[in-house]
């Protein structure tokens, strides 16, 4: 089992974080994305904190914004340099100079993630990342691509001062939709007792994790912002240095297939593991493909 540990931060943030496994042992660190938790990677925490695999110390923060985390109140808060500076901080303080053996992301962690690999490369040996667009293929996409564009559409939604208010009417309906199948049934996955941790999850605040997208330029463009459109990112903050494995469930709604075109002009050491018949939310859907896929990349030989 997990313990729930709050992380200061030397710049004053706190994380609240679930943790397992013996300090002084490699770290792997897990980041959610939205609307999730910690808890998403709890299963996955119990299993690589195992002697039998591997014996990691294993960490999962509710990012800044979520849960018992830190929430500033300004959308400004939310820009990518503080959410980078969070998780810098955190690996400094918990990998006890070493970097961790491997950084797992997913959706919005995964895009800080990115930006830990290529900014922070010394920090991590490898990096995991679950259906979370690199940023030059984002901005490419987002641009240009009128399917990625209309999947996009949501994130307009996000921005509006009110969605936090809309999205917890009718007991999260709205949130809820996000995860049904292309059916418009809930999945198996979501049971009774997942839906209670995000219910309890959503009920401490929604206004953290609206305002990653209303800090962000990474939306679809439209009459008065240009989104996207306007961003210009330089070659040197596109590289990844780290050996780098992308698993991507392919039937994902919202991020599409095309987000995987040209990823080795910006990341040399790159394995792309297509999911067929996954969407976004793969770590539920699949999780011993998950699991396996992992196991295999920390035995990698770099």
């Amino acid at each position: 089992m997990h313990t729930r540990e709050d992380i200061a931060l030397p710049h004053g943030t706190l994380l609240r974080c679930h943790v397992t496994g013996e300090r002084g042992r490699p770290v792997l660190l897990f980041l959610h994305g939205f609307p999730e938790g910690a808890f998403v990677w709890d299963a996955l925490l119990a299993h690589f904190a195992q002697a039998a695999h591997g014996g990691y110390r294993c960490i999962a923060p509710y990012l800044r914004g979520y849960g018992a985390s830190s929430s500033p109140a300004a959308p400004e808060a939310y820009r990518a340099k503080h959410l980078v500076q969070d998780i810098a901080a955190l690996i400094a303080l918990e990998g006890a100079g070493a970097p961790l053996a491997c950084l797992v992301a997913h959706d919005w962690g995964g895009a800080v993630a990115w930006a830990v690999a290529n900014q922070h490369p010394a920090l991590l040996d490898r990096l995991l990342i679950i259906n979370a667009p690199h940023p030059g293929a984002f901005v490419r996409e987002l641009a240009h691509n009128p399917a990625q564009q209309a999947a996009s559409q949501y994130m307009h939604f996000l921005c509006r001062p009110d969605a936090e208010a809309l999205l917890a009417e009718d007991d999260f309906r709205r949130l809820f939709v996000f995860f049904d199948d292309p059916a418009g049934q809930p999945p198996v996955w979501l049971t009774p007792a997942m839906r209670a941790q995000y219910r309890t999850l959503w009920q401490q605040g929604l206004a953290g994790a609206c305002n990653y997208y209303r800090a962000s330029p990474l939306r679809p463009p439209r009459a008065g912002d240009p989104g996207a459109a306007s961003v210009r990112l330089p070659p040197e903050m596109l590289r990844i240095g780290v050996p780098t494995r992308v698993l991507w469930g392919m039937d994902d709604p919202a991020l599409l297939p095309a987000l995987l075109d040209g990823l080795q002009d910006w990341v040399p050491q790159l394995q792309v593991q297509p999911v067929a018949g996954a969407s976004h939310w793969l770590v539920h859907e699949k999780p011993l493909l998950v699991q396996q896929a992992m196991q295999d990349f920390l035995l990698f030989k770099k």
